[in-house]
């Protein structure tokens, strides 16, 4: 029997019958306890997670403490991996929405959002979407980014004991999910942006719910700042906790609320517009003090802003009639679609119209649901402004049905490189408030 090294430190025997037989060999946490054990210390090398509470899903952070400070603080992610990337090679470039609006599932829409875009500019249909459509998307993700801040604020005051704020938060958020519901049929995943469009356009009375809703949210957010802006508890605890200047986000990376945070007002909704952003009137909020309390006063301010851009769709949405999928048919998957008691499905009239009247309509659907539309060959690039940071999606086709690769930039899986400079040096009870500040979703840094 032979045996062999590899570059991994793995084992490998070789036995009579040329069986190879793997040996696998301790990782990272037994080298960090050898480490420790070698040099005579008081050092205690703990983890925090994967099933911590306050680790904002399945995220392990190796702390190594002296006393109540961490003098070294790693994260461990890949305990949520789902294969959406691999997975999406093998669907059409329309199912492709329903696996990546399952990554980050706190903003399904951006990721639908993004990954259309992606595919449109592909096909070089970007200039072709209906204006009622894209006004569609803006409405849905201004309405996403206040959900996704409110998940952030929630979380964030309950792992430090004010469970008040998670209350509150999680009642705002059921209103704008409950409008959600009414759209798309679901409260999230949605895969209601497709390629080209949206699958349905809204159903009636939708524009009057969020007209409705919009007071509501709004003073909510003013319970939520009433209740922690100049509250000395929370100033305590966030207030010079989680620090990272503009030098330390350039050099990780870091982009969204963490970014602005430091006072660089960079929001690709001004710096690189889509989906029509360039004719909203809107600003980008920016703190300056760098720390986890500017991060949440950003937050709110931002979620004043998307409330300001809801109001100015809805006007804009009263006043255009049109279309919500591009007129290609070759490319339109079917958009005829009705939300009724029972969910999302196709309307009556349209059902007859292909059943019973038109047999190449009735195949032309078959095929473009089963088959899907072809792609030229081709790589493109898109990127937007989620409630995180910058979201991107890179995807390449062969000139076929579906994604030859899809992969996407998320943003929480580059924001959680900052968790060494928040933390290190803090106390315990620090590296939650740090972590908390980054909003890192699993789904999303995982994929």
């Amino acid at each position: 029997m032979t045996a062999r090294t590899d570059a991994f430190g793995a084992t490998t025997h070789d036995v009579d019958d040329d069986t190879p037989v793997l040996n696998a060999v301790g990782g990272d946490w037994d080298d960090l306890v050898d480490e420790a054990t070698a040099l005579h210390e008081e050092r205690i090398v703990v983890n925090m997670g994967p099933q911590h509470p306050s680790t904002h899903g399945v995220l392990r952070l190796i702390l190594e403490l002296d006393g109540e400070t961490v003098t070294e603080a790693r994260a461990g992610i890949g305990y949520l991996h789902t294969g959406i990337e691999k997975n999406m090679e093998f669907r059409t470039w329309t199912q492709g929405v329903t696996f990546c609006t399952r990554m980050d599932y706190v903003m399904p829409l951006f990721n639908e959002a993004v990954y259309c875009l992606s595919v449109e500019k592909l096909l070089g249909i970007t200039d072709q979407i209906p204006a009622r459509a894209q006004a569609i998307r803006v409405l849905l993700m201004e309405l996403n980014r206040i959900t996704s801040h409110l998940v952030c604020l929630a979380t964030g005051g309950m792992e430090m004991g004010a469970t008040t704020v998670m209350t509150i938060g999680f009642r705002e958020r059921e209103r704008i999910l409950r409008i959600f519901e009414a759209i798309t049929g679901l409260r999230m995943n949605h895969a209601y942006i497709r390629p080209g469009g949206v699958a349905s356009d809204l159903p009636a009375g939708t524009i009057d719910q969020v007209r409705e809703n919009l007071p509501l949210v709004r003073k909510g957010i003013g319970e939520l700042e009433a209740l922690l802006n100049e509250n000395p508890v929370l100033k305590g605890r966030m207030c010079d906790v989680g620090y990272l200047d503009l030098t330390g986000c350039m050099a990780l990376g870091m982009t969204g609320p963490v970014l602005r945070a430091t006072g660089l007002p960079h929001d690709l909704r001004k710096s690189d517009p889509y989906c029509g952003y360039e004719t909203y009137d809107f600003e980008v909020p920016v703190r300056d003090t760098s720390d986890a309390y500017a991060r949440y006063r950003l937050r709110v301010d931002e979620m004043y802003q998307s409330l300001r851009i809801v109001e100015q769709v809805i006007q804009r949405l009263d006043e255009n009639p049109g279309p919500v999928m591009v007129e290609d048919k070759k490319i339109a998957w079917p958009a005829q679609l009705a939300v009724g008691s029972d969910g999302q499905g196709n309307s009556l009239d349209h059902i007859r119209e292909i059943m019973g009247e038109s047999m190449e309509s009735l195949i032309h659907h078959f095929k473009l649901v089963t088959e899907g539309f072809r792609v030229p060959p081709g790589q493109a690039y898109a990127a937007i402004e989620s409630p995180k940071g910058e979201l991107g999606c890179h995807t390449v086709s062969d000139g076929g049905t579906r994604p030859y690769r899809a992969h996407f930039r998320d943003p929480s899986f580059n924001n959680l490189q900052a968790v060494a400079a928040m933390a290190e040096g803090g106390s315990v009870a620090d590296v939650i408030v740090a972590v908390a500040s980054i909003d890192p979703v699993m789904g999303g840094v995982d994929r």
